[in-house]
C-alpha cells in the first residue's frame, strides 16, 4: 500500500491542465441543450404552444392530444442535438437522481425501423420501484412505481439522451421522491401569499418562491482518491493527521484559482450553461482545495433540478481532469466543511420581491408583512427546520469551522431589529393613542424607510436575512435542496394562511386594513422575539442563552428527527396537501435507515483500514526499530542501550497507540454487533449514535498519532497534506 500511495503522489506531479477552448461568448451557448419556451415556439404548432405555456405558468393540466404533439416535437428537437435515447429523470428518496434510458428506435417490419416517441411515453412511465427507498409504503415484492412528467421543468439533452424531469410515485399514489412534495409546497405558498398580497396590490395573481443555491465542494486528485478507501466509500477521511499548514493563514479564501482547477471549472460551467444553468460565480473557499460555485437565483423547482444536475456534471467532468469532487459536508476534520446555502425569497407576477424593502412606508408595510411572517414561521417551526438539514454527514459540520450551530435562530441585523422593536412598542395593550392614529392615517404608523442591505452578514447564523432574501446556511453540501425548500415553503404557507385569518378578524372588529395588519405584526414580533439572535453562534454563551430562551439544541440526527411525530406538524402538511401522514412516516423511516447505513459503513471501513492497512504498516516499522536496537546492542554492547534510547522510546509509544487503537476497534465491533440486532429503525439509529459512533474520534486519535510516529515511506494512506496542498 505504501507503494500505491507513493505512485499516486508521483502521478499527481505529472498532471497537466486540460485546456478547453471556446471561440464564442458564453451567452451564445446558454440553454442550447434545453427544450425551453423559445424552442417550443419554433417546434410546436401555435395552439399547442399556448396550451403548453399555460400548463407551465398556471399549472393547468395538459390534454393528451397536445402531449402527442409535444412529444413528437421534443423528439425531433432532441435528435438534432444527437439524442438517440430518452429517460424520465427523477429524484428518489436515496438523495440521488435516477434514470432509465430507452431508445427512440422502434422496429416496424423486416429490416425497417422508425424513431418513435409519443405522448404516452412522455407523460407517464413505469420504472421498477422495488429497489428505491420507500419507508414501508410498498412491500418488497411490489415493484410498480410511476414517473410522471413535470412540464414546469424543461427537458434537456445530456450526451445522447433526452432527459425529462418527472415526479415519482408508488402504485397507490404516495410520493416516493422529493419533487412531488416540493411542487405541492410551492403551490401552497403561491395560494397563501397571493391572498396576503391582495391587501396591498390587487394585480398580484401569482407568487413564486425563488432559490439561489451556493454549492461548496473539495477537489482532490483522482490518484489520491483511489488510494484512500475511506474517502472512496464514505466521502470523508476517517483518518489523517492535520497538515502543519491548513487554513490558519487564511490565504486560500478568494485567492488565485490554480490553473488546473480553473480548466475544470471552465469545462463544467460551459456544459452547465448549455443546459440552462445560469452559473455565474466561482471562487476559492476557506480550506485548501475547497471551492464554491453559484448561479443566479431561479424559480425554486427549476433551481433545485439545476443543482442536482450540476452536482452530477461536476462529478463526471472532474474525472476527465483527473480530479474527484468531494461533496461530503465534512471530508477533512479540523477544516471548513461544505454547505449548500439556500437563498430563499418570494416574487410576484408584477415583478416585486416581497422580501425587498420598499421606498416608502406603504410598500414597506408589505415588506414587513412578509418579513415578520417569515420570522414567525421560523420561530414556530425551528425544530422542523433542524430536522430537514439533519444527516450523518451534516452532524460533523454543524457548529464547527464557520458552519452554523445546530440551534436554529434568525439573524436580521441591528437596524432591522431596532425597526421591529420600535413597531412592537408603537402600540401598547393593543391600542393606539390619538397621536399614533393621526400619524398612522398620514404615514402608515411609524414605519420608517428601510434600505436594502442595511444589515451585516452573520456566518454563524443558520438563517440570516441578507437584504432581500433569507439565507438558510445550515443546509449540507450533499443535500437535495428540495428538503429544506419543502419545509420553508410549507411553514411559510401555513403562517400566511393564519395571518390572513387573524387580520380579517381584526378588520371585522372595526380596525382598518392597515391598522389590522400593523397590530397583527406587532403581536407576531412579540411572540417570535426569542428566535432572533444577533451574536456569535459559535460561543458557549449562545448555547446557554438559547437554553434560557427555550430553544432546542439537537446535536445529532436521531434526536432531531423526533419532530416528525408531532401531531401539529402532520396536521400542517396534510392541511396544505403537501405530505400525508403515511408519507411523513415513510420519510422519517428512510432518514433513520440512511443514518444507520452511513455509520455502519464508516465503522466497517475503520475496522478494515486499521486491521488490514495500518496495523501491518505499523508493525513493519516497529520491527525495523527493534532490529535497529538489537543491532546497536550487538555492536556497542552496554553503550548500545544509551545509543538506542530514542528508538526504544518510539517502540514504546507505537505499542501504546497500537494497542489502544486495536482495543477500541474491537470494542466498536462488539458494539456494532449488539446494535445490529435491534429491529426498530429509530431505536437502532439512536444506538448507533450513542454506542458505535462514540468510538470514532478515539480510534482516529490513536491512528493519527501513529501516522506521526511511523516512517513516512511505510505509511499506507496518502496524507492530508498530500491531498490538499498539491496543486
Amino acid at each position: 500500500m505504501a507503494t500505491i500511495r507513493q505512485n499516486a503522489f508521483q502521478d499527481v506531479l505529472k498532471r497537466e491542465p486540460q485546456y478547453v477552448k471556446y471561440d464564442s461568448n458564453i451567452s451564445d451557448f446558454f440553454g442550447e441543450h434545453v427544450f425551453h419556451a423559445e424552442v417550443m415556439r419554433e417546434y410546436l404548432p401555435d395552439g399547442a404552444y399556448k396550451m403548453m405555456m399555460a400548463a407551465i405558468q398556471s399549472g393547468t393540466s395538459l390534454d393528451r392530444s397536445i402531449a402527442d404533439q409535444v412529444a413528437s416535437s421534443m423528439k425531433d428537437w432532441a435528435i438534432t442535438k444527437g439524442a438517440t435515447h430518452y429517460t424520465h429523470w427523477f429524484q428518489p428518496l436515496n438523495g440521488s437522481t435516477a434514470e432509465k434510458h430507452d431508445a427512440f428506435f422502434k422496429p416496424v417490419g423486416p429490416g425497417r425501423a422508425i424513431e418513435r416517441f409519443d405522448g404516452d411515453l412522455l407523460v407517464q412511465q413505469e420504472p421498477d420501484a422495488s429497489s428505491f427507498p420507500n419507508g414501508g409504503i410498498r412491500n418488497t415484492f411490489e415493484a410498480r412505481g410511476y414517473s410522471a412528467w413535470d412540464p414546469s421543468s424543461p427537458a434537456f439533452v445530456i450526451g445522447r439522451t433526452l432527459c425529462i424531469p418527472t415526479i415519482f410515485v408508488s402504485y397507490t399514489g404516495e410520493s416516493l421522491d422529493f419533487k412531488m412534495p416540493l411542487i405541492k409546497a410551492l403551490n401552497a405558498i403561491d395560494q397563501a401569499a397571493v391572498e396576503v398580497c391582495q391587501y396591498f396590490d390587487k394585480n398580484v395573481t401569482k407568487v413564486i418562491a425563488t432559490l439561489g443555491w451556493e454549492q461548496e465542494y473539495f477537489l482532490i486528485d483522482k490518484a489520491m482518491y483511489n488510494a484512500r478507501p475511506d474517502i472512496m466509500m464514505t466521502g470523508r477521511a476517517l483518518f489523517g493527521q492535520a497538515p502543519a499548514k491548513g487554513q490558519q493563514l487564511e490565504d486560500h479564501y478568494f485567492g488565485s484559482i490554480p490553473e488546473r482547477v480553473t480548466e475544470f471549472m471552465r469545462d463544467f460551467e460551459m456544459k452547465a450553461i448549455r443546459l440552462g444553468i445560469p452559473v455565474t460565480t466561482r471562487h476559492n473557499e476557506v480550506a485548501p482545495n475547497q471551492f464554491e460555485c453559484a448561479p443566479i437565483f431561479e424559480e425554486c423547482n427549476l433551481a433545485n433540478d439545476h443543482n442536482l444536475l450540476l452536482m452530477d456534471l461536476m462529478e463526471k467532468i472532474a474525472l476527465k481532469h483527473n480530479f474527484k469532487v468531494l461533496l461530503h459536508e465534512k471530508p477533512f476534520a479540523g477544516m471548513n466543511g461544505s454547505g449548500k446555502h439556500n437563498n430563499w425569497s418570494l416574487s410576484t407576477n408584477t415583478g416585486v420581491n416581497l422580501l425587498a424593502p420598499g421606498k416608502n412606508p406603504k410598500t414597506n408595510l408589505q415588506f414587513l408583512t412578509f418579513f415578520v411572517n417569515t420570522i414567525k414561521a421560523v420561530h414556530d417551526n425551528a425544530d422542523l427546520l433542524r430536522a430537514c438539514i439533519a444527516s450523518a454527514n451534516n452532524d460533523h459540520r454543524l457548529g464547527a469551522n464557520e458552519a452554523p450551530p445546530a440551534i436554529i435562530s434568525a439573524f436580521i441585523g441591528s437596524y432591522l431589529s431596532n425597526v421591529l422593536d420600535d413597531i412592537e412598542l408603537n402600540v401598547k395593550d393593543g391600542k393606539m393613542s390619538p397621536e399614533d392614529k393621526t400619524e398612522f392615517k398620514m404615514n402608515i404608523g411609524k414605519i420608517p424607510q428601510i434600505i436594502m442591505d442595511n444589515t451585516d452578514r452573520n456566518r454563524t447564523s443558520p438563517l440570516a436575512f441578507t437584504g432581500n432574501k433569507f439565507e438558510f446556511r445550515a443546509v449540507g453540501s450533499t443535500a437535495n435542496c428540495a428538503k429544506p425548500m419543502i419545509i420553508m415553503n410549507t411553514i411559510m404557507a401555513k403562517q400566511l394562511k393564519d395571518f390572513k385569518v387573524n387580520v380579517d378578524k381584526r378588520i371585522a372588529k372595526s380596525d382598518s386594513k392597515d391598522e389590522a395588519i400593523l397590530k397583527e405584526l406587532q403581536q407576531m414580533i412579540k411572540d417570535s422575539k426569542k428566535i432572533r439572535f444577533e451574536g456569535n453562534g459559535y460561543g458557549e454563551e449562545w448555547v446557554q442563552e438559547a437554553a434560557r430562551r427555550g430553544l432546542n439544541n439537537f446535536k445529532d440526527t436521531p434526536r432531531a428527527l423526533d419532530i416528525w411525530d408531532d401531531p401539529r406538524v402532520i396536521a400542517m402538511f396534510e392541511e396544505l396537501d403537501v405530505l400525508t401522514k403515511r408519507e411523513i412516516e415513510a420519510r422519517k423511516e428512510i432518514e433513520f435507515e440512511n443514518y444507520i447505513y452511513k455509520l455502519q459503513i464508516e465503522s466497517r471501513v475503520m475496522g478494515d483500514l486499521t486491521q488490514n492497512h495500518i496495523i501491518p504498516a505499523v508493525i513493519n516499522y516497529q520491527n525495523r526499530l527493534i532490529a535497529n536496537v538489537q543491532g546497536l546492542m550487538q555492536v556497542l554492547g552496554d553503550d548500545g542501550k544509551e545509543a538506542s534510547a530514542a528508538q526504544r522510546e518510539l517502540i514504546t509509544k507505537i505499542s501504546m497507540h497500537l494497542n489502544k487503537m486495536k482495543h477500541l476497534c474491537d470494542e466498536m465491533l462488539d458494539a456494532r454487533r449488539r446494535v445490529n440486532k435491534i429491529e426498530d429503525a429509530e431505536e437502532k439509529a439512536v444506538a448507533y449514535c450513542d454506542e458505535v459512533k462514540c468510538y470514532f474520534d478515539d480510534i482516529r486519535y490513536h491512528t493519527d498519532k501513529l501516522e506521526y510516529l511511523v516512517d513516512d515511506e511505510l505509511w499506507p494512506l496518502p496524507k492530508l497534506r498530500e491531498m490538499l496542498l498539491t496543486k
